[in-house]
């Protein structure tokens, strides 16, 4: 799954952002508008990881939520 993709959809999925890093806020997640480096950011900042740490945990999330990310959208 490319990054673009969850970009795109980025209002759709935000609540399984918020499931999984609840510390960030609404206006963390309107501010990271689906840009990777900014999640990036804001989780250093919330979460105090350590950016390479903060990627590598991303793309674990990723792993984790991209057959929901996959259906969004999706006519069943």
């Amino acid at each position: 799954m490319s990054w673009d993709q969850i970009e795109a959809k980025w209002d759709q999925i935000k609540g399984e952002v918020k499931s999984t890093w609840a510390k960030l806020t609404d206006d963390d997640l309107a501010y990271v508008s689906g840009k990777r480096d900014r999640l990036v950011g804001k989780l250093h900042e919330r979460y105090g990881t350590l950016k390479d740490q903060a990627y590598k945990d991303i793309d674990t999330w990723v792993a984790k939520v991209e057959s929901k990310i996959d259906r969004i959208g999706s006519k069943h």
